[in-house]
C-alpha cells in the first residue's frame, strides 16, 4: 500500500468524520482517478512532437497514454477530423496514489517560485484541475533528451459533493494551497 493511501485510511478518514460529522465511513470523500492530459497542437505540422510527448507522458505516469484525435475540422488551424493532437492517461488505484505522492512531495516543490496552488481551480463538484507549464519538474524526465518544453493538465477527480470537502481532502493529503 502506498504512503498516501495509508495516510488516507489512518489519518484523513477520522479527520473527515470529526470535521464534517459523517456517520458512516462510506460517506467520506475519496479519490476516484487522476487524468493527465498533454495537448500537442504542434503535432499537426511535426508528428515527432507527438511521439516525444507520448514517451514523456508514459515516463511521468508509468502507464502508456492514449493518443487523442481531433473531433472536428478547423480550417483556420489547418486541422482535419481524426488528426492526432494530444495524448492523455487515466490513473486509478495504486498508480494514482503513487503519482499524487510524487506530485505533492517532489514535483511541485521544484516549480520556480512555488507558493501554493490557487483554490479557485475547483469545478464546483469537488474536482481539481491544475496546469503545469513545464514537464521538466518531474524527476524522471531527462533534461538533456527533451526537444521542447511542453505543459500538461492534471485533473484530480474525487467523490466529494462540494469544493470545501475536496479542498479539505487534498490539503490533508499534502497539496499546498495559497493563503
Amino acid at each position: 500500500m502506498s504512503r498516501l493511501r495509508e495516510k488516507y485510511v489512518r489519518e484523513i478518514v477520522p479527520a473527515f468524520i470529526k470535521e464534517f460529522g459523517y456517520r458512516n465511513i462510506m460517506e467520506v470523500p475519496k479519490l476516484v482517478k487522476v487524468v493527465l492530459n498533454m495537448g500537442l497542437g504542434e503535432a499537426i505540422h511535426n508528428i515527432k512532437v507527438l511521439d516525444s510527448g507520448v514517451d514523456e507522458l508514459a515516463v511521468i505516469a508509468a502507464q502508456r497514454p492514449v493518443v487523442t484525435r481531433a473531433k472536428q475540422s478547423i480550417a483556420g488551424f489547418k486541422l482535419r477530423e481524426g488528426m492526432p493532437i494530444g495524448c492523455m492517461v487515466t490513473l486509478r488505484r495504486e498508480r494514482m496514489y503513487y503519482f499524487l505522492d510524487k506530485l505533492f512531495n517532489v514535483a511541485l516543490p521544484r516549480v520556480r517560485d512555488f507558493r501554493g496552488l490557487s483554490d479557485k481551480a475547483f469545478d464546483g463538484r469537488g474536482n481539481f484541475t491544475l496546469g503545469i507549464k513545464e514537464q521538466i519538474i518531474f524527476p524522471e524526465i531527462n533534461y538533456d533528451k527533451i526537444d521542447q518544453v511542453k505543459g500538461l493538465n492534471i485533473t484530480i477527480v474525487t467523490t466529494s459533493r462540494t469544493d470545501a470537502e475536496a479542498r479539505f481532502l487534498l490539503a490533508r493529503m499534502g497539496l499546498l494551497f495559497r493563503r
